[in-house]
């Protein structure tokens, strides 16, 4: 089955309703989910539609089948071509950017392949995703430098008071802001592409951290400005576990490095570009990254304008009932939210709540620790119906009586 016969099975959402859950079915569909699960944790490891998971079981076939002819004759074409398909999809050529196995991978590149000596300072903030902190100290302990994190307010009031108290924290020692495009722990939608441009005057090199993004928001990497860029594609983009990529900006091309060393192209070729580094690693499964395209053809026949309203749609509903019974106001303002709902659970200890949802009524749905406070975050993708969120409402409605 081709990746263009796939695609055509797909159904547009054009002209659907966003607030007409019997309206989405078709779409819903596309997704199989366990029958014991009520699945609101897309953000975390999200669901793979099913033309994604038959386009990936193609390229394992082909490759178990004949694998010197999958490796030797098919394999850097079909790279190429999704590096390019990606890329399109970013905004940038796609000679900057490589396939790693998620968010966390590309970061590790960046960090081992970032200049900075003794002294120099890496600015993060709290909302940071805790792997990606533990890489930069790490690196810090590693060279002498140190890891400082920007105090930013317990209630974010615009993303202008984010970009403030970024910068306030700048001093003549730092290198490099590490910065999420939308925060994990948190679920904002920072402000990267001024971030980026702002911080880049004041000659600081800026990362950013974006798993949740593809798709969730718009990307345009050169016009961002920023020096890297790492993300995940498993999650709102919907391709397979595993699949990812970092940007780097050409000015970096020539420090980036693998961290596997090994023949970078297939022999008789030689790795000429920093890209082409990363392209032979050894004998491993390659479809994850090669199933990138099928994704984004997926998502792009459904309308990724279709996609946001109906999930930006849910999420509110599900953010604005949470307020109503928790009795407690989201961190950010409601513009800076966008496919998760993010709600402050009353003071009190709600570390088992996350456990007891999940074994007393099959509720995937993480609660989060942040700064000695619970949170409930709630993840919405094209496969959620509203009576899922309700089910999450009437527990916690009855939890916390």
């Amino acid at each position: 089955m081709t990746l263009s016969t796939l695609t055509a099975q797909v159904p547009s959402a054009a002209g659907l309703d966003p607030t007409d859950c019997s309206a989405w079915q078709e779409i819903a569909s596309l997704w199989e989910c366990r029958d014991d699960t009520n699945y609101l944790n897309h953000g975390s490891f999200g669901l793979t539609p099913t033309p994604v998971r038959e386009y990936r079981r193609q390229l394992v076939l082909e490759q178990d089948q004949q694998p010197m002819d999958f490796y030797v004759r098919k394999l850097e074409p079909l790279n190429e071509a999704a590096r390019r398909q990606t890329a399109a999809l970013l905004g940038t050529d796609y000679r900057n950017l490589v396939f790693v196995e998620n968010a966390t991978y590309g970061m590790n590149v960046v960090a081992e392949s970032f200049p900075l000596s003794a002294g120099d300072e890496i600015l993060l903030n709290p909302h940071e995703y805790g792997a990606v902190r533990r890489i930069w100290e790490r690196k810090a302990k590693q060279l002498g430098c140190k890891v400082i994190d920007a105090a930013l307010p317990e209630k974010i009031e615009s993303p202008q008071q984010v970009i403030d108290c970024l910068k306030a924290a700048v001093t003549e020692r730092t290198r490099l802001l590490v910065v999420s495009h939308i925060t994990s722990p948190t679920a904002i939608i920072f402000p990267v592409q001024e971030l980026c441009q702002q911080f880049r005057e004041l000659g600081v090199a800026t990362c950013v951290d974006g798993p949740h993004a593809p798709a969730h928001v718009d990307i345009d990497l050169d016009e961002f400005g920023c020096d890297f860029y790492t993300a995940s594609c498993h999650k709102w983009l919907c391709a397979p576990l595993g699949s990812g990529f970092c940007f780097a900006h050409p000015r970096w091309h020539d420090v980036m490095q693998p961290p596997l060393k090994s023949w970078g192209r297939m022999l008789p070729a030689i790795p000429e570009s920093w890209d082409e580094e990363f392209t032979w690693s050894g004998t491993r499964d390659f479809s994850q990254y090669l199933s990138i395209p099928v994704a984004i053809d997926f998502i792009q026949a459904i309308g990724i304008q279709q996609f946001r309203e109906r999930c930006f749609w849910l999420s509110r509903t599900a953010r604005q009932e949470l307020i109503r019974i928790t009795g407690c106001e989201p961190i950010a303002p409601e513009s800076m939210y966008g496919c998760m709902a993010h709600v402050p659970l009353p003071a009190g200890d709600h570390s088992g709540l996350q456990q007891q949802l999940w074994q007393n009524l099959g509720i995937e749905v993480p609660i989060i620790d942040f700064e000695g406070r619970w949170y409930v975050r709630v993840s919405c993708h094209l496969y959620i119906h509203m009576r899922q969120i309700e089910v999450l409402l009437g527990a916690i409605r009855e939890y916390l009586k």
